[in-house]
């Protein structure tokens, strides 16, 4: 199997931007736990029916696709109604995770996970990739990129995992905090030490 890098950071930092790079100047295979989070819940999908089962058939919107809102309604004030949520898609999202990973075809892949260290999924990858930057960088790009308050992004950055948990699992680290900042040289020479990795790992 590839060797996988686990590929996270906060809000606003690029990771989207890090892993696209990785892909079409080196055509490196990624499995985004975001994507597969919504797949488990698609229509046709047994995650949806077995909410719209707990919850009922207006947890649903007209064209049968997750009412995203009203789950999080749901589950926001109800701590049972979460947990019981978690227990359900968690195991889905990770055996998805796991089945695409062991499809992919290039040298290593990458598992772009946002949540990686609040979830604790870095079991899931031989590395850590974190790409690094300052808060207030991650709060201007958000207020700019969504249109949304000071306030709103502050409360997202606290209900996400710290800069200093993330850099304390990292193995690598992509620094992306200014405008201009050199992403490509970076992600070559991660590319040319993953090649590397993967080459040893898959000689033993």
């Amino acid at each position: 199997m590839a060797t996988i890098i686990g590929l996270s950071g906060g809000i606003a930092s690029g990771k989207t931007t890090v892993a696209n790079l990785f892909n079409k100047h080196f055509n490196i295979d990624i499995v985004d736990a975001d994507i597969v989070a919504r797949e488990v819940v698609a229509p046709g999908s047994k995650g949806l029916q077995q909410i719209t089962d707990h919850f009922g058939e207006a947890i649903l919107l007209q064209d049968g696709t997750l009412n995203r809102s009203k789950l999080r309604e749901q589950i926001f004030s109800d701590a049972k109604e979460k947990q019981w949520l978690n227990d359900l898609l968690h195991p889905m999202i990770r055996n998805k995770i796991d089945s695409d990973l062991s499809k992919v075809t290039s040298p290593y892949a990458l598992l772009v996970a946002p949540l990686l260290v609040e979830n604790q999924m870095q079991g899931m990858a031989d590395r850590v990739l974190i790409v690094d930057v300052p808060s207030e960088v991650q709060i201007e790009r958000t207020m700019n990129r969504d249109n949304v308050s000071r306030e709103q992004v502050v409360s997202i950055l606290k209900s996400q995992a710290s800069r200093e948990q993330r850099l304390a699992i990292a193995d690598d680290v992509i620094e992306n905090h200014t405008k201009n900042q050199e992403l490509l040289p970076q992600i070559t020479d991660l590319h040319q030490k993953y090649l590397a990795i993967s080459t040893v790992d898959g000689s033993e």
